[in-house]
């Protein structure tokens, strides 16, 4: 980092236990914890805070269509089509359908897969625009429940937008989820009554949904073959209307996500692991929202990394003075414990994965993400997996050797390659590990 970038009033971070200090990683410390009357003192115009935009203010402008409709128990709009289904008590759980505040077509509202390369106010708006109605069931009410279930199974399986009234048993209330699981939403309420009127239904969604003796990992696969986007495999995956007859259950919208992204990048992988083997490095980068992408293709067989590095004033990192790291990794033949990184983890090894079969070529993917302050907030794992998908889809640079990829490491990142190194286990390995070639 150079000297013209260093910012009075940032604190230099203490070094980690066993690793030598580094005097030039700067970072900022977050100071609301110490003057809790910063936002009161700022209202958004010197952000004190450090972020590039107020992040209250990106939520309250995002709730703009929704604030004049939050003291009505009845409701009229569209669906995008979307649903919700929750975790908080499982096996009984609430669900409901996603809501917006607007007549027509809404499809946007839910597709992440058309949010890359939109400003943030705009994806931010789309989520919080959505009211959620909820109700309580059990999870197994997927096959046996009532009007309500069969609606929501309908509305997951809608290839369009479609009308709906709603009446809720009080207003809608304002309750701001963070998650990098799943996007965030808007007000909610408990459901009283609903009513949708579904015109036309995907008619893939609609044989598998019809199709009772397959299993749900059959279901998926087969869907995904038939070209339909992973976001709506998700969300009849979630709905309970794909699997065996006996076997539908509701699945949590969080846990629905990182299970589909995991089944089919295992079965992408299947395939992948029978291609030649690419003989070169080939690194993609991209910043996004907040992120360094650095998505690097390795010589050799199928293994895989995910590394993300927090700095300071994030928000998995508000008050810390150094930058947390996290990432997993797996060997040729896989995993067999869940990722302790969670759901980022299976979204950006399925972007990998479709992209070497593109290419018709096995190789090791190691994915490095760092997020800065200007990252305003989380906003699900879709984020992680169309980012990596369009990061991959540029053009590659080739690189002649392992040390030409740690210089490009030390001009891309801010932290220094060595703690990069040091929290990378195929990296590391790369380096040290002698292979045949060395020999030849």
């Amino acid at each position: 980092m150079s000297e013209a970038s260093l910012v009075p009033g940032r604190k230099a971070l203490p070094p980690l236990p066993g690793v030598a200090p580094d005097p030039s990683l700067i970072w900022t410390v977050p100071g609301l914890r110490e003057d809790p009357t910063m936002c009161l003192r700022c209202r958004s115009a010197q952000l004190l805070c450090g972020k590039p935009v107020c992040p209250l203010l990106i939520r309250y402008n995002a709730l703009g269509k929704t604030l004049p409709m939050l003291g009505q128990k009845d409701w009229d709009g569209s669906t995008p089509p979307g649903i919700f289904v929750g975790r908080i008590g499982y096996p009984y759980v609430n669900v409901g359908p996603l809501l917006a505040p607007e007549h027509g077509d809404t499809l946007l509202y839910d597709t992440p897969e058309s949010w890359v390369g939109r400003p943030l106010q705009e994806i931010v708006g789309y989520r919080s625009s959505l009211v959620r109605g909820v109700a309580p069931v059990k999870v197994t009410e997927a096959e046996s429940g009532g009007k309500l279930v069969e609606e929501l199974q309908l509305v997951s399986i809608a290839q369009e937008s479609a009308e709906t009234e709603a009446h809720f048993r009080r207003p809608p209330r304002i309750r701001l989820e963070l998650s990098d699981e799943a996007p965030p939403f808007g007000a909610s309420a408990p459901l009283e009554d609903f009513e949708v009127e579904v015109r036309k239904v995907d008619a893939r969604l609609e044989k598998a949904a019809g199709d009772l003796h397959a299993t749900a990992r059959v279901g998926v696969t087969e869907l995904y073959d038939k070209d339909v986007s992973v976001t709506r495999i998700q969300r009849a995956f979630s709905a309970g209307v794909l699997g065996r007859r006996g076997h539908r259950k509701f699945v949590p919208t969080r846990w629905s996500i990182t299970a589909v992204d995991d089944l089919l990048s295992k079965e992408n992988l299947e395939r992948v692991r029978q291609l030649p083997e690419l003989s070169e490095f080939q690194l993609y980068t991209m910043k996004a929202l907040g992120d360094r992408w650095f998505l690097l293709l390795l010589p050799g067989y199928w293994r895989y990394e995910s590394i993300e590095a927090w700095y300071p004033g994030t928000l998995w990192n508000p008050t810390g003075e150094q930058v947390a790291m996290l990432g997993d990794w797996e060997g040729n033949q896989g995993r067999t414990t869940y990722a302790g990184m969670g759901g980022c983890y299976y979204a950006a090894r399925l972007a990998a994965s479709e992209h070497l079969e593109r290419i018709q070529r096995q190789a090791g993917v190691v994915v490095l993400r760092e997020t800065h302050p200007d990252q305003v907030m989380p906003l699900g794992v879709w984020n992680v997996r169309e980012h990596v998908r369009a990061g991959l889809q540029g053009t590659p640079e080739k690189l002649a050797t392992f040390e030409d990829v740690f210089r490009r490491i030390s001009c891309y990142f801010e932290i220094p390659v060595g703690r990069w190194l040091r929290q990378s286990h195929w990296l590391r390995d790369w380096k040290h590990q002698r292979r045949l070639d060395d020999f030849a």
